[in-house]
């Protein structure tokens, strides 16, 4: 995980108001495996912002990953 990856909870953070499968932006990267996350609506306002370990995450992916590609 690095900086501005899109990246999104695994697990429910209730004192955050945050829950396992919301997306978020990481803005800084703290010591390894520590990041802030910033949480922002369709608009891009932000609702909240966590430091999160990486085991807090996953890496979303907006394209193929490797050399498989998809023939359509």
């Amino acid at each position: 995980m690095k900086l501005l990856d899109v990246v999104a909870l695994t697990e429910d953070l209730p004192e955050s108001g945050l829950h396992r499968g919301q997306v978020g932006t990481i803005v800084e990267a703290y010591e390894p495996g520590v990041f802030e996350v910033e949480f922002s609506d369709l608009t891009g306002k932000a609702y909240a912002i966590e430091t999160l370990n990486a085991s807090q995450l996953m890496t979303l992916y907006h394209q193929p990953i490797g050399e498989k590609t998809l023939l359509v």
